[in-house]
C-alpha cells in the first residue's frame, strides 16, 4: 500500500467540518440490507432507458452522462426529458441515481481556452444534473499537462470556485473520483483530493468517488480486512467519511501500481475478490451507489452487467452470520 505524507497534521482535515475524520471503524463490516449496486448504463433515447436498462438487470441504482460524451454541445433537456426520468425511477424503485461528466472537461488544463471552455462546459452538467435530481456528479478532477501537479491543483480549485458561484443554491455535487494516474491525470494519490477539498471555497459542495480498479492501479490495494480498515481510516483522516458518496466497482485488467487505467469483470483481473468483499459488507456504505463500470456484452448468453452485479451480492454476508454482528454496537458497550 502507497505511503501517505505525514506533513503538517492540521492539513490532514478538511475545512468542512461536517465531514472530518471521526468516524470510528469497525473491526468487521456489518451488513444491514442488500447494498445499492447499479452500473453506468446508456441514455440513447432518454435517460429514462438507463433506469429501465437498471430495473431490467434487477439493479437498484444506476449511473448516466447528463449528456452526449464525446461533444462539447449538449440536446437541450427539456421538461418531458425530465419528467420521463422522474418517473421512470418513481415506477421502478431505482434509487440515487449518480451522472458522471465528459471525458472532454479538463479543469487542471494550463491552456486558458481549454480551462475556461471546461468551467463552461462542467457549469452546464452540474445545472443538468441539479434538473434531473442527481445527488453526486461524478468528474476526474484533471490532467495538468506539463504544468506540474501544485499547479494543476489549483486550477482545478480555482475553476471549482467559478463553477460554484455560477450554480448558487444547487443541491448536486461535485464527486472528485480517485484516478490511476495515468499521464498527467490528477487524484491517483488521496493527498491530491484533499488539496482540492481544502482550497476551494465552498468545500461541503463536493463529495468523492473512489474507483477500485483506479485505487489498485495507482499502488493501494487491501488484501484482507485490516488493510481495508487502514485505508478506509486515512480515507477518513484526509477527506471525512461522510464526504465518500460514490463507489466504482471495477476488476483491473494491470497490475496495482501500473498505473494503467484498464477495467476488468469482478474477479476477472488482478484484485481479487477481496476488495469487494469488503465493500459490500461494510454498513457504512449500505446507501451508497455502487456503480460497476465493468465492460459490456454477453458470455454465454448472458448479459455481463448482470453477471457482475450476481457476483457482487453473492459477496454480502446475511445477517446472522459471523460477519454479521454489529462492531458499533458493540464498540460502544467497550466504551471504543
Amino acid at each position: 500500500m502507497l505511503a501517505w505524507r505525514k506533513s503538517n497534521p492540521k492539513a490532514m482535515k478538511s475545512k468542512d467540518a461536517s465531514t472530518s475524520g471521526t468516524t470510528r471503524v469497525p473491526r468487521e463490516p456489518h451488513p444491514r440490507k442488500l447494498p445499492k449496486i447499479g452500473a453506468h448504463l446508456s441514455i440513447a433515447g432518454g435517460h429514462h432507458h438507463a433506469v429501465f436498462a437498471a430495473a431490467a438487470a434487477s439493479m437498484t441504482t444506476v449511473q448516466v452522462f447528463t449528456k452526449a460524451n464525446q461533444q462539447w454541445k449538449a440536446r437541450e433537456l427539456t421538461d418531458d426529458n425530465i419528467r420521463a426520468f422522474h418517473e421512470a425511477l418513481a415506477d421502478t424503485g431505482v434509487a440515487d441515481p449518480v451522472g458522471h461528466n465528459s471525458y472532454l472537461i479538463n479543469l487542471a488544463s494550463p491552456d486558458d481556452s481549454l480551462w475556461n471552455r471546461s468551467i463552461d462546459a462542467m457549469t452546464l452538467e452540474l445545472e443538468r444534473a441539479e434538473a434531473l435530481g442527481l445527488r453526486d456528479l461524478v468528474a476526474h478532477p484533471g490532467a495538468h499537462l506539463g504544468s506540474g501537479e501544485e499547479q494543476g491543483l489549483e486550477r482545478i480549485a480555482a475553476a471549482l470556485d467559478q463553477i460554484h458561484r455560477r450554480t448558487s443554491g444547487f443541491h448536486s455535487r461535485i464527486a472528485l473520483e480517485s484516478t490511476a494516474g495515468q499521464g498527467s491525470c490528477l487524484g491517483y494519490r488521496l493527498e491530491h483530493l484533499h488539496s482540492i477539498v481544502d482550497q476551494v471555497a465552498a468545500p461541503e459542495r463536493l463529495s468523492v468517488c473512489l474507483d477500485t480498479c483506479h485505487l489498485f492501479a495507482a499502488g493501494y490495494a487491501w488484501d484482507d480486512l485490516d488493510s481495508y480498515n487502514h485505508f478506509i481510516a486515512e480515507f477518513d483522516q484526509r477527506l471525512g467519511i461522510s464526504r465518500l458518496r460514490v463507489w466504482h466497482l471495477n476488476d483491473s485488467l494491470k497490475a496495482r501500481g501500473s498505473r494503467v487505467d484498464r477495467h476488468a469483470g469482478i474477479g476477472r483481473g488482478h484484485m481479487g475478490i477481496e476488495p469487494f468483499r469488503c465493500i459490500l459488507n461494510d454498513c457504512r456504505f449500505s446507501d451508497v451507489p455502487l456503480i460497476l463500470e465493468t465492460p459490456k456484452g454477453k458470455e454465454d448468453g448472458q448479459d455481463l452487467d448482470v453477471l457482475n452485479r450476481s457476483t457482487l451480492e453473492q459477496l454480502v454476508e446475511r445477517p446472522g452470520r459471523t460477519a454479521g454482528k454489529d462492531t458499533r454496537r458493540r464498540s460502544a458497550r467497550n466504551g471504543r
